[in-house]
């Protein structure tokens, strides 16, 4: 058993734990973060990439909005390299009640949130695709956000300072002296090995699984996993945020993202934030809904369909998940609960995730008698690269092209590609991931399969879903990581193409008719009748750490 010593353990590997780690580690408090996957594995990873505006809470949820707008403009300053300066735009449809936009504009004026009307020509001339029958257009400070270059970069910034990012460790008990948390138990699910860390204080950063983690030490956090589920489409139909002027409902949204657009999203509760399923109701309503802003969308080539857990927190009577509110709480056990060493921090979205590590750690910094104020909404982050190459320890994930470029748009590589004439080395056509690339993400240290691949270099997201880089990413695997430790064979490396190819299967089930259909029917016989997968030798699974995908058993 490994035995770790730190003054404060985040558990949660999302934007709030990295954020909070981040601030932790500018106090000069000697911090750990550790996450069961990979980091952005949870929700972080799996939502639709909306900087808010607030726009969307300025009726219902005011506290919301007014968080959002403050926020928004703090996350411009501070990480502009994961932001894209999409704007927003609100619009009334012929489905939505006329009288709805009079309150938007004076909710608006209330909170904070910037507007401004447009004429309907100038939003049509903006997005040609938009629906001509649009009643009113608003313009708002609305954003894309890649949610996994800023995780990774709030968490790199925080190496830099000293805290230790421990990634693939699943805590498996929470330790309590008494009325004090005093550390935790983990499982390193690579190596199998436990490893104990004493800890002054515990943040538990874990979102919708929160609850799971507080039930370790005897409490109890009414979590509301809210599954939303959102569908990509193959191109970016729109370049500015699209929303509809109405009372949040299901797919009224539609956020350009890289090089995809998000239709999204829904609002459903769940029982359990690991266990849940994409129906084809939803995936039809999405659609339909989506004909309101864009006519025709519903016909047009969608890429694939996934769900991510809201981490609402219910502390009150509410009618349905979408009247509980979307701001974060802070839950100190030891005035709560009688149970010191541990908070919890709940709710909120990605938008706030700053706001919300700044409370916490305020908190935690007040009861370790540290008086170091907050930098967070100040210093920028600097992109990963720079940092990387001047911290001998960190790690070469950070190297990558797409943590290392501005915020990531498919011409930063195709000029790569051009200036380096590195056309014979792409391995994923789709997204022009090179052979460098992937070497390099291969090389991380934080790497353990395939998919985290595709979170670092998105590996097999374009319109193939990884038809035909998924082979060759497994070969380059199995050359550098199974050959360097003389693996025997190449089962390792099958385990993680089966495991990859499964992954994608699950998330483009849902959406197989016209050309995606046609696509996945080639991917088939490219991987059953050319390559024979499924006549593989055996190879075991134990290595590769189980992420909490989809079940989509009324689907399949």
């Amino acid at each position: 058993m490994r035995t770790l010593t730190t003054d404060v353990l985040v558990i949660g590997g999302g934007a709030t734990g990295a954020g909070a780690l981040r601030d932790l580690s500018l106090r000069g408090i000697r911090s750990a973060l550790v996450e069961k996957g990979d980091l952005t594995h949870g929700t972080t990873g799996r939502y639709h990439g909306l900087l808010h505006s607030g726009g969307r809470y300025v009726v219902k949820d005011p506290q919301s909005a007014e968080e959002c707008a403050r926020e928004n403009e703090i996350l411009r300053k501070i990480m502009p390299h994961c932001i894209e300066e999409t704007g927003g735009l609100f619009v009334v449809t012929p489905a939505d009640d006329e009288s709805y936009a009079e309150r938007f504009i004076a909710a608006c004026r209330r909170t904070g949130v910037w507007v401004e009307e447009i004429p309907v020509r100038e939003a049509l001339r903006r997005e040609p695709l938009l629906n001509p029958r649009i009643q009113r257009a608003f313009a708002v400070r609305d954003g894309a956000a890649d949610s996994f270059l800023a995780t990774h970069a709030n968490a790199d910034d925080a190496r830099r300072h000293g805290a230790q990012v421990m990634t693939y460790h699943r805590v498996t008990r929470l330790e309590r002296v008494g009325d004090r948390i005093v550390g935790a138990l983990c499982e390193d699910l690579r190596s199998g090995e436990t490893v104990r860390i004493h800890a002054g204080f515990i943040i538990n950063a874990t979102g919708a699984w929160a609850g799971k983690i507080a039930a370790m030490a005897g409490l109890r956090i009414n979590v509301v996993p809210g599954k939303g589920t959102m569908i990509a489409m193959n191109h970016r139909i729109v370049n500015t945020v699209v929303n509809r002027c109405k009372m949040p409902s299901d797919g009224d949204i539609i956020v350009p993202i890289h090089t995809v657009a998000v239709l999204g999203t829904t609002d459903i509760p769940v029982p359990d934030p690991d266990v849940y399923d994409i129906t084809p109701e939803e995936v039809r309503l999405i659609l339909e809904e989506g004909e309101c802003l864009i006519p025709g969308v519903s016909r047009m080539r969608a890429l694939r369909a996934w769900a991510g857990v809201r981490p609402l927190y219910k502390d009150q009577d509410a009618g349905n998940d979408r009247d509980i509110p979307r701001t974060y709480k802070l839950l100190d056990h030891e005035t709560r609960d009688g149970v010191s060493g541990m908070v919890s921090i709940v709710g909120g979205k990605w938008t706030t995730y700053r706001l919300m590590a700044e409370h916490t750690v305020n908190l935690v910094a007040q009861r370790l008698g540290v008086t170091t104020p907050c930098r967070t909404a100040d210093l920028t982050i600097e992109p990963s690269h720079d940092g990387a190459a001047a911290a001998p320890r960190a790690p070469a994930r950070s190297q990558f092209a797409i943590l290392a470029s501005p915020f990531y748009m498919l011409g930063h590589r195709l000029a790569e590609v051009e200036a380096d004439d590195s056309y014979g080395d792409l391995i994923c056509e789709c997204e022009l991931v090179t052979r460098a690339h992937l070497e390099a993400a291969i090389r991380s240290d934080g790497t353990a399969n395939l998919d985290d691949l595709r979170r670092d270099t998105r590996l097999g997201m374009g319109p193939c879903q990884g038809g035909f880089c998924t082979y060759r990413a497994a070969a380059i695997w199995h050359e550098l990581r199974d050959g360097a430790t003389h693996t025997v064979g190449a089962p390792p490396a099958t385990a993680l193409l089966r495991h990859f190819l499964q992954e994608r299967w699950k998330g483009v089930t849902p959406t197989l008719w016209g050309d995606q259909l046609r696509q996945e029917r080639l991917d088939e016989l490219n991987y059953l009748e050319t390559l024979a997968v499924d006549r593989l030798p055996e190879a075991t699974l134990d290595a590769i750490e189980q992420p909490r995908d989809v079940v989509i058993e009324e689907v399949v």
